[in-house]
C-alpha cells in the first residue's frame, strides 16, 4: 500500500475506532476479498471462509479500541482472521467426529449451464488440490496459506504466526512438498 494509502487507512481506523460505522464499512470493503481469499485457502470451502471472515471483522470492531494505530492493520485482520479459521477446523472436526451435520450441506449444487470437459476437469482438480490443501497439519496449512493465496512475505507470515522467518520457510517447503506427493500422477 503506499504511504498515502497507509494515511488514508489510519484516518479511516481513527474514525472507526471513534464509533464511525461508515468508516469501518470502507476499511471491510479495502480488506474482505484478501481476507476471503485466505479463509478459502485455509478452509477450502467459500461458504465457510465467508462465515469465517465475518466473525473476524465482527470481532475486529469490537476490538478496534485494543488495535495499536502504529501498526499496520492488514497483518491484524488476518491473524484475526486465522483465528476464527481455526475455530472454525475444530468445530468441523468435533462435528466429524460425533457425525453430527454430515449431510448438513450438498457437496455441490447442480450447475445452470453445463460445463464442457476442460472446465469440469479444471473444476475438479481445483477442488482436489483444495482438499489436500484443507488436509494439511495446521502448522503447515497456515504459513502455505498466508504467502502463496494472501500474497505475504515470508516476514509478514512470521510475524503474523508469531513464528521465526525460518520456520515459515521450511513449513512451506514441507506444505509443497506434501501437496507434490498427492499429485505426482498430474
Amino acid at each position: 500500500m503506499s504511504q498515502e494509502g497507509n494515511r488514508d487507512e489510519a484516518k479511516l481506523v481513527a474514525a472507526a475506532r471513534a464509533g464511525d460505522r461508515g468508516a469501518f464499512d470502507q476499511i471491510v470493503a479495502m480488506h474482505a476479498p484478501r481476507l476471503i481469499r485466505l479463509a478459502s485457502g485455509m478452509l477450502a470451502d467459500l461458504p465457510d471462509a465467508e462465515d469465517a471472515v465475518q466473525d473476524a471483522l465482527a470481532a475486529a470492531w469490537l476490538a478496534l479500541h485494543r488495535f495499536d494505530p502504529a501498526k499496520p492493520l492488514g497483518p491484524w485482520l488476518s491473524t484475526i482472521t486465522i483465528n476464527k479459521c481455526r475455530d472454525a477446523m475444530r468445530r468441523r472436526t468435533l462435528r466429524r467426529f460425533f457425525r453430527l451435520g454430515a449431510a448438513d450441506r450438498l457437496e455441490s449444487l447442480a450447475d445452470p449451464e453445463p460445463a464442457s470437459d476442460r472446465q469440469f476437469a479444471s473444476r475438479q482438480m481445483m477442488e482436489m488440490v483444495q482438499r489436500e490443501i484443507s488436509r494439511l497439519p495446521q502448522r503447515l496449512k497456515e504459513p502455505f496459506v498466508l504467502v502463496t493465496f494472501d500474497g505475504r512475505s515470508q516476514a509478514e507470515a512470521a510475524a503474523i504466526l508469531g513464528v521465526s522467518e525460518k520456520a515459515v520457510e521450511m513449513r512451506i517447503y514441507r506444505a509443497r512438498n506434501r501437496l507434490r506427493e498427492k499429485f505426482t500422477d498430474f
